[in-house]
């Protein structure tokens, strides 16, 4: 079933979905398969495949010179998304980013993903490099995720990007969209970000998965303003236990989103990382059992690192 209708049916019943990270670069799909083994015993909705195209390196070029050069650390996004299609039998989607590429990729994309059978795709812009300030578009490509969506809507009509007719379109690719309850870090205010997301669902976006955040209350507060502003589309919230005692830091400067004060006065008691990880599990527990009281039944888990607690999680839930 297509993650649109999955999302969208009126349905008390309790779903989850994760996201996944492709292997690095050379060390195979054996890990990655063994934690999607795991997270199938679960009964996933869906899962969805994240991508990183590339990102900047510093080679030495000789005489004590160095080269900024695009190097791509985890390939095979989509190739990875078809493993698990076919081997888990599970619905896939796949990120399709502007980040790294050109037009004319993304329509080879797109066509390797309907030979596929692979239809439902979560859109977006993708991080800006690390030394970079803001998000610099590659020649050719997209600066925007609103300008992606246009690209897929115009190969859903027939057409590709310059215009040329499909001789035999495909099935019709469904759209999933980001949103951040704590808005995005490059955007001057809430208020603004979420305009962003208004012009989403009117290029045909069909449904929001936040970032993750760990209060409940700022979700809450998000999904109000965005029914005020017309904002109609499914907001599923994203839900990422902690599991080490570094990510009181790590992940506020990752993410970008608050760390509760409670949550983090019981992390700075953890005396070790097991501690900080059971700790996780039951912050996220009761996170979500918050979160169902409040009528929402879909949950989306970021998986990385924490696939272990994330089982635990859900079964602990059912």
């Amino acid at each position: 079933m297509a993650v649109a209708n999955i999302v969208s049916k009126d349905s008390e019943a309790r779903q989850f979905s994760f996201e996944v990270l492709p292997p690095l670069k050379g060390t195979g799909t054996e890990r990655l398969f063994a934690d999607i083994e795991k997270l199938c015993e679960l009964n996933p909705a869906f899962i969805n495949i994240t991508t990183h195209h590339s990102e900047y390196v510093y080679k030495e070029v000789g005489e004590g010179r160095f080269e900024r050069q695009r190097v791509r650390r985890r390939p095979g996004t989509i190739a990875v998304a078809a493993a698990i299609q076919q081997r888990f039998g599970v619905t896939v989607q796949p990120h399709i980013i502007c980040s790294g590429v050109t037009v004319e990729d993304i329509e080879y994309e797109l066509l390797d993903l309907q030979f596929l059978g692979i239809t439902d795709l979560l859109l977006l812009r993708g991080d800006k490099a690390k030394d970079d300030s803001t998000f610099q578009p590659t020649p050719g490509g997209h600066a925007h995720t609103t300008d992606l969506i246009r690209q897929v809507q115009r190969f859903n009509e027939g057409f590709f990007a310059d215009g040329t007719p499909i001789k035999n379109p495909g099935p019709k690719f469904d759209i999933g969209v980001a949103c951040y309850p704590e808005k995005h870090e490059e955007a001057p205010n809430l208020e603004r970000d979420m305009e962003y997301l208004r012009q989403k669902q009117e290029l045909g976006a069909q449904y929001a998965v936040t970032q993750l955040f760990y209060d409940n209350e700022k979700y809450f507060r998000f999904v109000e303003k965005a029914r005020q502003m017309g904002i109609t589309l499914p907001i599923i919230p994203g839900i990422k236990p902690l599991a080490k005692l570094s990510q009181l830091t790590v992940v506020p400067r990752t993410f970008h989103c608050d760390i509760p004060e409670p949550l983090a006065r019981e992390i700075v008691k953890c005396k070790t990382d097991e501690d900080a990880r059971r700790l996780g599990i039951e912050w996220t527990i009761a996170q979500c059992r918050e979160l169902y009281q409040h009528g929402i039944s879909d949950i989306h888990f970021y998986t990385m690192g924490a696939v272990d607690s994330v089982v635990e999680i859900v079964r602990s839930l059912r």
